[in-house]
């Protein structure tokens, strides 16, 4: 499955996403973009109307990651949010997604992701 992770700048995406899911199994089944960790020059509207899933970490809103679930949700590629417990997300997000993850902790947030992609 090829997986685009959506994410504000403003969040710490390195420590908080893109190393837990590096360093979790997710990684031998599927393939993960992580638009940070590439060239900026990409053209990162291809890459998300080309995935088969967008995970959003929606804990802070972003304008950008708005418009990449914008791109998602025309091309029908299924949307899962993900977010820490107790923050309140952007209510926008219903009218793009049933699918919600909240988390405790990085391994609580991986165990839900593998779960969501094992039963979808």
């Amino acid at each position: 499955m090829n997986i685009y992770i959506s994410h504000s700048t403003k969040y710490d995406y390195i420590n908080k996403i893109y190393n837990p899911i590096k360093n979790s199994n997710l990684v031998k089944c599927n393939n993960f973009f992580f638009p940070h960790d590439n060239n900026k020059t990409i053209n990162t509207k291809e890459i998300v109307l080309n995935s088969d899933l967008v995970i959003a970490e929606v804990s802070l809103p972003a304008t950008g990651q708005g418009i990449e679930l914008g791109w998602a949700d025309y091309a029908q590629t299924p949307i899962l949010c993900i977010y820490e417990k107790g923050l309140k997300i952007s209510s926008s997000l219903k009218f793009i997604t049933n699918n919600f993850i909240e988390y405790e902790n990085v391994e609580d947030m991986i165990n839900k992701i593998d779960d969501f992609i094992n039963n979808s």
